[in-house]
């Protein structure tokens, strides 16, 4: 896409779209005058009269009656109250500009920035904002269909209105872009079917990642797995024909090794449940049960991008969990990678095994706090719908600070109680140290605290995003499918900790 480096006035503006900010209040506006009296006077009026709707993320599509406009149509984005508008409704307007330009099927959009600048929001910001929701809203399935004749039609030239030097509001659209099209990306790897993502495939699309932005990656195949003694994700592997591998990226950005942040994901390419199945409709969907993994990936693809002066190191456990004649069972016992034995008392609770693995080997490649991600429990949508994403911690400060990203990327996670009471029962076995599924009363709780038997000390946050990683219907910032959650918290996050260390030093 080209990014016109030059500011553009609306006489010279040249574009099939010219987007607009638009409140009640639009005489306040710097350089409304002139966008009137340019285009016409008539626009003052049918704001008052509502004809031009002003209400919060309404659309309004009119064509340009000026005579020497180069512009073809308007699209005025409803602000509602300007002076109570916030980032994340911000965003979400522009998820639905995203979605009416694809629509459009437009090449060439000019915005004016100054038009949704608020006492709280500066140019800068409105910029980062506007990229990042319109290239979420833009975002489509692609699908399989042979009998599709649409013609993929994308966005070429972006020009900018503005008071503000076009290389801050450049800049800022950029970072937008960064943001996007690393969670389309991981969105777009929950979307993919099974056979089409399998855990090998996974790890050639991290092995590409990795090159492409110079990272050091190491992946270890099923034999290297067993000579390391990673019990845990092996026996979940067991039934499958498909290897397990286990991901590890690192990206360096100090001198030394040290202070290194953990990204951990959840890989299970496709969940079966194992001896303990799904039920028929349980089973649809479960091609996306590498939600997490997609998020640790698109949160390195920001990093790759934007170079945050954090050392960070991501680790994903990738495997099916599939059924035959050798899959591990109720009842098994088996080692994980940490020494610790489990007593399986339900297959289809893999994720947390896959997880005890992954976390050990992270923390021994030097991971000084973890975060792990994985679409982990039903349990979690009983306790908080799906539109919240669940968390569980062992240090209050470090999640107190992982909070204000998730706030500031507008991803809602809601931290549930982990007990001593809720550990002793993840402990109770007859056989081994630990058992995978206590009971269905605080699942979510006792699947996100069996993770955390195995960090010890260390700082750890743990997210379950089985209701928060794809979604039934459409939504503003994007469609059916994949959401990409978690992507631009923890990139936000990761951020945030490089200016913090900045400060400091």
């Amino acid at each position: 896409m080209n990014i016109i480096s030059e500011k553009q006035s609306f006489q010279s503006a040249s574009a099939e779209v010219l987007v607009v900010g638009v409140s009640k209040h639009q005489e306040q506006v710097a350089g409304w005058s002139d966008f009137v009296g340019f285009f016409g006077n008539p626009i003052t009026e049918w704001i008052k009269e509502g004809d031009i709707a002003s209400e919060l993320k309404r659309l309004t599509k009119i064509p340009t009656f000026a005579p020497s406009a180069k512009i073809k149509r308007i699209l005025f984005v409803g602000l509602g109250d300007r002076k109570k508008l916030n980032p994340e409704d911000l965003r979400e307007a522009f998820g639905l500009v995203g979605k009416e330009l694809h629509k459009l099927k437009t090449t060439s959009v000019t915005l004016w920035v100054d038009s949704f600048v608020t006492p709280e929001m500066e140019p800068t910001e409105v910029a980062i904002i506007a990229a990042e929701g319109a290239g979420l809203g833009y975002y489509s399935v692609k699908g399989y269909k042979t009998t599709s004749n649409a013609i993929d039609v994308k966005v070429e030239e972006v020009s900018f209105i503005t008071a503000t030097d076009i290389e801050e509001i450049i800049a800022g659209i950029e970072v937008g872009q960064v943001y996007a099209n690393a969670v389309n990306e991981a969105r777009t790897l929950v979307n993919l079917p099974g056979n089409m993502l399998t855990s090998t495939k996974l790890a050639d699309y991290a092995e590409k990642l990795a090159e492409q932005y110079d990272f050091d990656i190491e992946i270890l195949n099923k034999a290297q797995l067993e000579e390391l003694g990673m019990g845990a994700i092996l026996a979940v592997n067991k039934g499958s024909v498909e290897e397990p591998r286990v991901i590890s990226i690192k990206y360096q950005a100090t001198d030394k090794w040290e202070d290194v942040i953990g990204l951990v994901g959840k890989g299970v390419t496709f969940d079966t449940g194992g001896y303990s199945i799904k039920t028929k409709t349980g089973l649809v969907g479960m091609k996306g049960d590498m939600g997490g993994a997609a998020a640790v990936l698109g949160a390195m693809q920001i990093i790759g991008k934007l170079r945050p002066n954090k050392n960070v190191i991501a680790v994903i456990g990738s495997t099916d969990n599939m059924i035959s004649g050798e899959a591990f069972k109720p009842d098994d016992v088996i080692t994980t990678y940490s020494g610790k034995t489990v007593e399986i008392l339900n297959t289809d609770a893999e994720g947390r095994l896959v997880l005890a693995d992954a976390v050990t080997y992270a923390k021994q490649q030097g991971a000084n706090y973890l975060i792990d991600v994985a679409t982990l429990t039903g349990g979690v949508i009983t306790a908080l719908g799906y539109d919240k994403t669940g968390a569980l911690t062992n240090n209050e400060s470090f999640f107190e600070s992982f909070l204000e990203a998730s706030a500031e990327a507008g991803e809602f996670v809601w931290r549930l109680p982990l007990t001593e009471n809720d550990k002793k029962r993840i402990r109770k076995s007859d056989v081994a140290d630990l058992n995978n599924a206590p009971g269905s009363d605080g699942h979510m709780i006792f699947g996100g605290g069996f993770v955390g038997e195995f960090v010890d000390n260390t700082p750890w946050i743990h997210l379950d995003i089985a209701g928060t990683s794809d979604t039934n219907s459409a939504h503003d910032l994007g469609p059916k499918g994949g959401t990409g959650v978690m992507v631009r918290t923890l990139a936000t996050f990761i951020e945030r900790l490089a200016e913090e260390g900045e400060e400091e030093n």
